[in-house]
């Protein structure tokens, strides 16, 4: 099963990803973790990238599109891949059309997380997230037994300084930017799944779940 996952920030993408991945035992490629990868690495690509990252600038899309072509031909990801985080632009998006069909396993199923703003503003705005662990609560939907101390190591909890309506108002308007081409581009191969990202996570993964499953039919 070859899927890419979209959603903005909030939407559950992690948690569905992980599901999916435990279901279908496909790779999970995240642009971000090819980053690392390649920079942690010194690739020629990775110190390119790097370059570009110290200047304050975004990454061409020819390094980025390089990158995710040089991770979908290793052997995992010959009985499929989750890709998270790529496409962007509409250049990527047509640029993964051309490769996935050259190396042989085009895109199957784009899954679409779409989640009402309010809901996404409690998830964010709610996010606490302890110092020592990493352990995550949200004082609408999972608060801590302690307000402000985590359950797990009794350490403090803090919120992320980019946490916040107006700044998940940012991202979602550069999330709209990026997604409505890219889901314009790949419409007319029926790929889009939309799923309603604002029931409890049981529900969300019952359609995807039935959404993937019905590809495989």
């Amino acid at each position: 099963m070859n899927i890419l996952i979209m959603g903005p920030a909030g939407a559950g993408k992690g948690t569905m990803s992980d599901k999916i991945v435990e279901e279908f035992n496909i790779p999970h490629i995240s642009s971000g973790d090819m980053f690392r990868a390649e920079i942690s690495g010194k690739t020629e690509l990775g110190l390119t990238a790097q370059a570009y990252i110290n200047q304050g600038l975004l990454v061409p899309d020819e390094v980025t599109i390089e990158m995710v072509k040089r991770r979908l031909t290793k052997d995992d990801c010959k009985k499929g891949y989750l890709l998270d985080g790529f496409p962007r632009t509409l250049a990527q998006a047509e640029a993964l059309e051309k490769m996935t069909r050259e190396v042989g396993i085009p895109l199957q199923a784009i899954i679409c997380l779409e989640v009402e703003f309010d809901e996404l503003a409690k998830r964010i705005t709610g996010r606490r997230i302890c110092k020592h662990c990493n352990e995550i609560y949200n004082v609408y939907f999972k608060p801590s037994s302690t307000e402000g101390i985590c359950d797990v190591c009794g350490n403090e909890l803090f919120q992320r300084s980019d946490d916040t309506v107006e700044r998940l108002k940012v991202r979602l308007q550069e999330y709209e930017n990026q997604t409505v081409p890219v889901l314009e581009y790949f419409k007319n191969a029926g790929l889009a799944k939309k799923i309603n990202a604002g029931q409890p996570i049981d529900e969300v993964w019952k359609e995807v779940k039935k959404a993937l499953e019905e590809i495989n039919d």
